[in-house]
């Protein structure tokens, strides 16, 4: 397959390239770029893509973003690869911010008071409410006690406001990026076009040259 690797990396070094690419976020940046660019689509779906991408990554549904990315982009006919590249906006360099937006406006609009939480304290009560997810399980088979009081509160206190708070500001960035996005791509593509036409007509010319 092209561009697939030859010696495939252990598990923990892709994790680690996920978060820490080898060769920098500058780099890997530009690589997605060119490929958003070389979509072989119309700019409107491919800007739509890149925009509901970027909508899904203000959602508290850490681990899905690339999947649904996709399922969302092909359920509104946008290109479906934009949708997943799309969710590269959210990344650990972004991710600051985007949880402080959204987390910030769902507390503002459900009335939540309390201590200002961190990106890396909604990260924990994520990991919190897995272990409770998994002992609750886990209780049904007989194994341990259940915590599901872990899921009532993070429910209330993180995923809901979390969750409100994405719904309600990643259309305004979706919708910032679809504009931004769709003239870029129509100019690149058109550029892109020209430069084959002139290829094919240079061509044709020697051809007649030599015939």
């Amino acid at each position: 397959m092209v561009f697939k690797r030859r010696d495939r990396l252990p598990f923990l070094q892709r994790l680690r390239e996920s978060v820490l690419p080898r060769t920098g976020w500058l780099r890997a940046v530009k690589y997605i770029g060119l490929r958003i660019k070389r979509l072989p689509d119309t700019p409107h779906r491919i800007a739509l893509g890149l925009a509901i991408g970027m909508m899904v990554s203000f959602t508290p549904f850490f681990g899905l973003h690339m999947l649904l990315g996709i399922i969302v982009a092909r359920l509104f006919r946008a290109n479906g690869l934009a949708g997943f590249l799309g969710t590269f906006f959210g990344n650990p360099l972004t991710f600051p911010f985007i949880v402080g937006m959204s987390f910030g406006l769902g507390r503002w609009i459900t009335g939540a008071e309390g201590e200002a939480l961190t990106t890396a304290k909604v990260h924990e009560s994520f990991y919190q409410a897995f272990q409770g997810l998994k002992a609750t399980v886990k209780s049904w088979f007989g194994f341990g006690h259940s915590e599901i009081e872990k899921m009532a509160g993070f429910w209330h206190e993180i995923f809901w406001p979390y969750l409100l708070g994405g719904i309600l500001a990643g259309p305004v960035f979706g919708l910032l990026t679809y504009f931004l996005a769709r003239p870029m791509i129509q100019a690149y593509q058109n550029h892109r076009r020209k430069k084959l036409m002139a290829k094919i007509r240079k061509q044709a010319a020697s051809d007649r040259a030599e015939g």
